[in-house]
C-alpha cells in the first residue's frame, strides 16, 4: 500500500506512470522491464521481508537502475554502493511506520513536479473533492 500510495502521487502531479509492487512480486513482471537508468524506489522497512527486498534491490541495481533507497533507521547500514540516495526515516512503532515512510514518497512528488513546472494546487483532471480550492 505505501508505494502504491507513492505511485498514484507520482501519477497525480507530475503526470508520469509509476507502479507499486511488492517485493514478493518483483519477479513476475516488473523485473523485466528495468533497464540502465530506469529510476527504481525501494521502501525497505526493516521486517521479515527485508533481506528479500534487499535481494530485489541487488536484481534493479545489477540491470543498471537509479535506486532510491528508503528505510527505517537501524545499527546495521546497507552499503551505499550502487544506491543512488538513501532515506531513512526514525524509529518508529509498526504500526506509525507506514507514515513516516510515505511522507518521502510524497515529497518526491512534490519536488518532482515543481520540477517539471506543473501546479501542484491543481493538478489536471482530478476531481474538485482532491484539489485545494
Amino acid at each position: 500500500p505505501i508505494a502504491m500510495e507513492g505511485a498514484l502521487k507520482l501519477k497525480e502531479l507530475c503526470y508520469v506512470h509509476a507502479e507499486g509492487y511488492p517485493a514478493g512480486e518483483m519477479k513476475h513482471g516488473p523485473l523485466a522491464l528495468i533497464e540502465s537508468g530506469m529510476p527504481v524506489v525501494i521502501i525497505a522497512p526493516r521486517d521479515k521481508y527485508y533481506e528479500k527486498t534487499l535481494s530485489n534491490m541487488q536484481e534493479v541495481i545489477s540491470r543498471g537502475a537509479k535506486v532510491l533507497f528508503i528505510s527505517n533507521k537501524s545499527k546495521d547500514e546497507i552499503s551505499n554502493d550502487n544506491v543512488w540516495k538513501k532515506i531513512e526515516v526514525e524509529k518508529t512503532s509498526d504500526e506509525l511506520l507506514p507514515f513516516l515512510l510515505t511522507i518521502p514518497l510524497q515529497l518526491l512528488a512534490f519536488y518532482a513536479a515543481k520540477n517539471k513546472g506543473y501546479d501542484i494546487d491543481k493538478p489536471r483532471n482530478l476531481a474538485k473533492s482532491v484539489t485545494v480550492e
